[in-house]
This record gives structure tokens, C-alpha cells and sequence, in this order.
């Protein structure tokens, strides 16, 4: 059986890293250092999936990824949610009071900002938590440390000096499996669209009434600029349902003739 070739966003330990094994399981995995090379290896074909965080239960969406969904003709698979536990880690050896600098992506350290404020230290923003593991290791940083998962510190051999500092337990993050395809129906279906709406009075309660007289449930709209005309704004919707349903696919034509742009971004098995 051939496997999958998966890419995936940060280095090996992070939790784009984690999501993407709990999804494929043996799969060939592909670390990459930006969103946009995760988006670049599936649409060109030289990886049949992409894992990238969409979403986070305490610090709210990742606007980069929006603005890919819309540029990137790739479509929806899949999600998954994951426990993200944020360790603070060092060189083996180094002591919490050793720390000047802590290092991670910004969202980990947002997550992280009451356990932070006891400490007299720098943040230091990095591209990803695994990544910022990687560079207090191979630089020997001994004044610094790095907010990531528990598994990477034991995969880059490293010293867990705290553990649980997020500022709430209930902290998930949300990732979305880009292929060229979307999910065949499994009758625990979402669907994702982007759509714009004309300059008139009432243009989004008309929008989504098509979705409310058929009984369909939103479960997420979202609004990022349109980059192409300032002040304007394109929607991103998701909802249950497969696009292939007949309720679904109804409102779907409905919206097609109705706005001046739609997307449908894929339909895929919910997350449990």
C-alpha cells in the first residue's frame, strides 16, 4: 500500500506535527516553515494532503489561513481537534530562574500569558513551537526557553521546566486537511464556503436566510478583508450538511445566483 505523503506546518514535535499522525497514522510527513508551502505542496501535487490550524478555542482564528483557502485552488478533507498542553522548556540543566527570554509562536504565547506575567522575561515571537525548541537547542541558548508540547520536548531530547502553563485547560485547536478533493458523504458532514456580498442593505440576512428556511444550521461565519477593495469584506461560512445533500446543494445554487462570489471549500466528516 502506498503511503500518503503529508505536509504539515512547523517542525518535527509540533502539534500541526501531532494532529497530523492522530489523523493518517503511517503516512510520509512533510514539516514546513510556512502556511503557504503547506498550501504549495498539495495544489502542485507534490504531497496528497496538507494539516494546518484553522482555529483556536481561547485565542480565536488564524486570519492567514482564510486568505489561502480563498487564493489556493485546493479543497477541504478533513478536521480534527486537538488538546494543545503547553510545556515551558530548556537545555537540560538550566533552572527556571536561568530565564531571560522565552521564545514561541505568538499564539502560544498568548495562551500562555498569566504563567508568563510571574516571570521576568522577554517573549520573543517565533514561527512555530517546535521551531523555537530547534533554535534554543542547536544555538545552546541558556538564558532562554521555549513554550511547546511535551512530545516535542522528549523528541529534541530537552528539560521540562513547567507543565500545564496555559491559561485554560480548555484549550483546543482546530485543524483543517487540504487535499485537491474533498470527503465523500458520511451523514456527519460539514460544509465550508467563502462567499462576498453586493453593496446593498440586508445583502448577509439574505445570504443566510438561504440557509435558515431549509433548516441548515451554521456552525461558524467568520468575516476577513478583501484584500482587493478596502473597506469590503469576504464571509466565511461553515455548516452541516454534505454539499452533495439536496438541501444543501439547493441553497448552494440559490447563493451562486444571489452574490457576486462564492466558493465552496469542500465538504468533510466532522470533527469528534
Amino acid at each position: 500500500m502506498i503511503k500518503p505523503k503529508v505536509s504539515y506546518f512547523g517542525d518535527v514535535g509540533s502539534f500541526s506535527e501531532e494532529a497530523s499522525l492522530k489523523f493518517f497514522g503511517d503516512a510520509l510527513f512533510i514539516p514546513c516553515k510556512r502556511f503557504r508551502d503547506v498550501f504549495t505542496n498539495v495544489q502542485s501535487g507534490v504531497c496528497d494532503f496538507g494539516v494546518i490550524p484553522v482555529e483556536n478555542s481561547l485565542e480565536g482564528s488564524v486570519g492567514e489561513i482564510y486568505d489561502l483557502l480563498r487564493e489556493f485552488e485546493v479543497m477541504v478533507y478533513g478536521e480534527i481537534q486537538l488538546r494543545i498542553s503547553h510545556c515551558l522548556i530548556a537545555l537540560p540543566e538550566v533552572r527556571l530562574g536561568d530565564i531571560r527570554y522565552v521564545y514561541s509562536h505568538p499564539q502560544a504565547l498568548a495562551q500562555c500569558s498569566k504563567f508568563l506575567s510571574t516571570l521576568n522575561v522577554d517573549l520573543i515571537p517565533y514561527h512555530s513551537t517546535s521551531s523555537a525548541i530547534k533554535l534554543i537547542k542547536e544555538k545552546a541558548l541558556r538564558d532562554s526557553a521555549a513554550i511547546g508540547s511535551l512530545r516535542a520536548a522528549e523528541l529534541y531530547g530537552m528539560n521540562v521546566l513547567a507543565r500545564e502553563i496555559e491559561d485554560n485547560l480548555n484549550n483546543f485547536t482546530r485543524f483543517l486537511i487540504i487535499s485537491m478533493r474533498d470527503h465523500e458523504p458520511t451523514g456527519r458532514d460539514k460544509t465550508s464556503i467563502i462567499f462576498g456580498l453586493p453593496h446593498v442593505p440586508g445583502s448577509l440576512h439574505a445570504a443566510l436566510e438561504v440557509f435558515a428556511v431549509r433548516g441548515i444550521n451554521l456552525t461558524k461565519i467568520e468575516s476577513r478583508p478583501n484584500k482587493e477593495r478596502a473597506w469590503e469584506y469576504i464571509f466565511f461560512i461553515d455548516f452541516e450538511g454534505h454539499r452533495l445533500d439536496s438541501n444543501c446543494s439547493e441553497a448552494l445554487d440559490l447563493l451562486r445566483k444571489k452574490l457576486p462570489y462564492m466558493k465552496v471549500l469542500g465538504s468533510y466528516p466532522r470533527a469528534t
